[in-house]
């Protein structure tokens, strides 16, 4: 601390970082795409922890469970942690402590020993997101961010895209246990490189640890505990049918109401919630949630519709997700050519119109369709992130105050994260609504007393015989195979409901494009204030 000169505001005006930026830029954003690709690649093996730690499948969801629970916590305070125990060093630990839980998650003997350390592990991955994109907001001057930007999307998009292909490939070629071990590697060189190449600029080795504020503190752990738990487990206990969910329910709105409340009056908050009162973060918070909701329900519905209802292997099924991420990276240096010559605030209204028509397009669906049109289908969805996510992320710190940024970086990412869960759990909700619906209405046409039902049982009974069946059971089996159909049916009109939700909900965001400053970005702002 003592190193800084007495005049800090011109050391702090013309302080550079002493290694490449974009190098650190790399460095800081592979420790997060470690982490992020962690959230995703768990889903497809959760069968075969099951089998493997003698538990349910209910009981192994805990292991997603309790991730997203200290995960979503620790992003909101992770500002609070950077300034306590200064910026680099929380980084690495962070760092280190992610790859030493996730080895620890591969020897797991039993399913408690697991969800323990993914508890630990989703502690210390909360802090890697928030810290990385302060890191790369210091280190680059703001014409530069959009581009240093895109070098984040890299890990926040494609990691959960590749995640579901990955774990897949792996849990079917190897064991579920490497999914875990992977990082080990991956968090070592981190840490050494981190080390090696980032430092914290003099605003930030002069900044002060704030105290513990217990009061916020508490009210954040009890508010966005219960809400990860709540939307992770309402699925599966019938939601508000559920004791346990109405409890969990009641205290995150206590829990959440209470930390805004008390965050405002508080006099060294745990977090400030100052950041909400510039214009075009606030706007940035609601478009990166809309984004975070549609982009990890989307990630979960197409997957899930392969597995469930054409039944595609794992590694078929997050194949389908591995073409949409590529295009991703092919079009964002494209985007950041776009976003010098139009305003920031007309690229992201694009996009949205862009992720609307593709959730419309892909709302489709039939019981015949084939890999390639799924494929298609997702690349229309993904493509348009690279229109959203660097402009989003561009915008919202632009006019932010340097004093605010580690703060804004954390509510940054809790917002995308919390709301990636949220879009989870109503896709997932929806999808289950909308088959009970559709299964009253084609209900009623499912009767011999409609011929057309008649006629579809007679064309399978005469296919039923020609395969060498014979007997009165023909008739049975016959109406078996239609009830299957009937099932396809009902379930491909859920999914195909919930894409057309998911699009209105695209198209919706739109006008709060227009919230942002018309200066910002292209010719007018060339990336600056």
């Amino acid at each position: 601390m003592s190193e800084a000169p007495a005049s800090g505001p011109v050391s702090a005006e013309s302080w550079k970082p002493k290694h490449n930026p974009w190098l650190i830029a790399v460095v800081v954003t592979l420790a997060a795409f470690m982490e992020i690709l962690d959230t995703t690649i768990v889903n497809v093996a959760l069968p075969h922890i099951a089998g493997s730690l003698s538990s349910s499948s209910d009981e192994a969801t805990w292991a997603l469970t309790s991730y997203l629970v200290a995960n979503g916590i620790v992003l909101t305070i992770s500002g609070w942690l950077s300034d306590t125990l200064g910026r680099k060093r929380y980084f690495m630990i962070c760092i280190a402590m992610f790859t030493v839980c996730s080895f620890l998650c591969g020897i797991s003997q039993s399913l408690g020993q697991l969800i323990i350390f993914r508890l630990m592990q989703g502690f210390f991955g909360g802090g890697l997101q928030p810290n990385q994109q302060a890191i790369i907001l210091d280190t680059f001057p703001p014409a530069k961010r959009g581009a240093a930007f895109g070098v984040t999307a890299i890990a926040t998009i494609v990691a959960p895209v590749l995640g579901p292909t990955l774990g897949g490939i792996i849990t079917d070629q190897v064991t579920w246990r490497w999914i875990f071990f992977v990082n080990v590697p991956v968090g070592a060189i981190a840490v050494f490189l981190v080390h090696l190449l980032v430092e914290d600029p003099p605003w930030e080795k002069e900044k002060r640890s704030r105290g513990i504020d217990y009061i916020g503190l508490s009210l954040i752990i009890m508010g966005l505990g219960c809400l990860q738990i709540m939307l992770d487990r309402g699925e599966d206990d019938a939601w508000f049918e559920s004791n346990f969910i109405c409890i969990m329910a009641l205290l995150a709105f206590i829990g959440i109401l209470g930390a805004i409340g008390w965050l405002l009056v508080a006099k060294k908050p745990i977090v400030d919630l100052e950041v909400f009162k510039d214009r075009n973060f606030a706007a940035g918070c609601i478009m990166i949630a809309a984004v975070g909701a549609i982009l990890y329900a989307s990630a979960v519905l197409i997957p899930q519709f392969a597995q469930q209802i054409l039944h595609y292997t794992a590694t078929w099924a997050g194949l389908i997700l591995s073409p949409g991420g590529v295009a991703v990276i092919i079009l964002i240096p494209i985007v950041g050519r776009v976003m010098k010559v139009l305003q920031t605030r007309y690229v992201i209204a694009i996009g949205f119109i862009i992720m609307g028509c593709g959730l419309f397009y892909s709302s489709g669906l039939v019981t015949t369709i084939n890999f390639k049109t799924l494929v298609i289908m997702r690349i229309f969805q993904t493509a348009s992130l690279a229109f959203l996510f660097v402009p989003i992320s561009t915008v919202a710190y632009l006019t932010l105050p340097r004093e605010l940024r580690s703060d804004g970086a954390a509510l940054f990412s809790m917002f995308r994260n919390v709301f990636g869960s949220i879009g989870i759990s109503l896709a997932t909700a929806g999808i289950t609504q909308r088959s009970q619906v559709h299964q009253e209405y084609l209900s009623q046409w499912a009767t011999p007393l409609h011929q057309p039902f008649n006629q579809l049982v007679a064309v399978y009974e005469k296919a039923l015989r020609a395969m060498g069946h014979v007997g009165a059971t023909v008739h049975d089996m016959a109406v078996g195979r239609v009830y299957l159909e009937f099932r396809s049916q009902v379930a491909v009109l859920a999914y195909s409901d919930v894409f057309y939700y998911c699009a209105i909900v695209a198209f919706l965001v739109v006008p709060f494009c227009f919230m942002l400053s018309p200066k910002v970005g292209g010719a007018q702002g060339g990336g600056g204030h």
